[in-house]
């Protein structure tokens, strides 16, 4: 894969995580777990979209709609075990 596609990925599942972390809130900690997860979340979905022949908003050799899919899905499921994380650290 390019370079510029790897830092168009990068950039893109970036956004994802900051954007998240504008709607839910929360500090610095929290940015961070939301950008990671996003990173994470984006090319697992890039890699699956490919390996299952799912083609959805392809640029370039990056299957951007799966790699968002996926970012997205990382974010949410991360988000509420964070929160029951931490509900359970205060009983």
């Amino acid at each position: 894969m390019p370079l510029n596609t790897i830092l168009f990925g990068v950039l893109l599942s970036t956004l994802y995580g900051g954007l998240y972390h504008l709607v839910r809130g929360g500090k610095t900690r929290k940015l961070l777990l939301f950008v990671a997860l996003s990173w994470a979340g984006f090319w697992v979905g890039d890699t699956v979209g490919w390996l299952m022949n799912w083609t959805f908003a392809p640029v370039g050799m990056m299957n951007a709609g799966m790699g968002t899919i996926g970012a997205f899905l990382f974010l949410a499921v991360g988000d509420l075990v964070s929160i029951m994380l931490a509900r359970s650290r205060k009983q």
